[in-house]
């Protein structure tokens, strides 16, 4: 009899002790799961734009003989800033480049004619030209011109309302440099350029004229 009722007694200790030890495992699955679902799920790989980031849909591209020293010509004119290295050639040759001015990027390389790829003073003109807005054209003018450009059109007012001109950089190509003074009805537009076209164009800035055709100096 007292054999049996120690039996027992073992038997529920074996089973009270089991109950504990399988409640402290269901507790520890139960914080695990918890702890796991307050967990932040990892950050998926960020989706490539269509539209790198800086750039605008349509990014101008320039073909110029000396990249290099027209990046140095934009620094000082514009005040642009390189966007990384230049790739270039074997022999130094610039196959691409950026550079920043404001907010826009501008792409450019050296000329490579066995690619039909030549720049302005190669062809003997342009057919585009790119535009600047600044809030001080006059001032942005005449640094141009400073640095090294030569007078396309004279800064002036213009009839569409802005402060406007016109400058052709070292390597050929053509900068014009705005800033918006007003806006104006299509009607307004419509008079002040009928006015503009009446009067007669500004004469272009005169070169000077050879050393052969200086009058000689006076005699002292």
């Amino acid at each position: 009899m007292a054999m049996k009722k120690a039996t027992k007694k073992a038997a529920e200790k074996i089973r009270t002790a089991a109950k504990k030890v399988a409640s402290k495992v269901t507790s520890k699955v139960a914080a695990a799961k918890k702890a796991a679902a307050k967990k932040v799920p990892a950050k998926k790989g960020k989706k490539a734009q269509p539209i790198p980031k800086g750039y605008h849909i349509i990014t101008p591209s320039l073909v110029v003989k000396g990249a290099k020293e027209a990046v140095e010509f934009y620094k000082k004119a514009f005040g642009a800033k390189e966007v990384g290295k230049a790739m270039t050639t074997p022999d130094g040759k610039v196959l691409h480049g950026e550079f920043r001015i404001g907010d826009s990027i501008v792409m450019y390389s050296d000329e490579f004619p066995g690619m039909g790829s030549r720049s302005p003073l190669s062809v003997g003109g342009t057919s585009s030209s790119l535009l600047i807005y600044t809030r001080d054209a006059d001032a942005v003018y005449n640094q141009a011109l400073a640095t090294g450009a030569k007078v396309a059109m004279p800064i002036g007012d213009a009839f569409w309302g802005d402060r406007y001109g016109v400058v052709i950089d070292p390597f050929g190509h053509h900068w014009q440099i705005a800033t918006h003074k007003e806006d104006l009805t299509p009607k307004e537009m419509a008079r002040r350029a009928q006015a503009a076209m009446s009067s007669p164009p500004p004469a272009p800035p005169s070169e000077p004229a050879p050393a052969s055709e200086k009058s000689p100096a006076p005699s002292a």
